[in-house]
């Protein structure tokens, strides 16, 4: 029985772990730091001020994981959850326009 539980765990060491290929810079484990972290946003990238694990969007709301954060303005210092979020912000009339 011993050596059945040991193939088992030896078996669950040699799998290889399942990464999201969408997301840059996962880690399996969490992160140490909780709660909001203050970014400066930079072109093409951004320092983190003061550790955190998120941001939130500043259209959403919605928190960002670091690790998952891809958009934000430079000229507003403010970070974005996805490109629709983008538009709202830097277009908001043209949703209004469509109608």
């Amino acid at each position: 029985m011993l050596c059945a539980v040991a193939g088992q765990a030896m078996d669950a060491v040699r799998r290889p772990a399942v990464w999201r290929q969408d997301v840059l810079n996962r880690s399996d484990r969490a992160s140490p730091m909780a709660g909001e972290a203050e970014v400066k946003y930079l072109d093409g990238d951004f320092r983190v001020v003061r550790p955190g694990a998120f941001v939130r969007c500043a259209v959403t709301g919605v928190p960002i994981p670091l690790e998952e954060l891809k958009y934000w303005s430079v000229d507003l210092q403010e970070p974005y959850a996805n490109p629709e979020a983008v538009l709202q912000r830097h277009f908001p009339d043209a949703r209004a326009r469509r109608t």
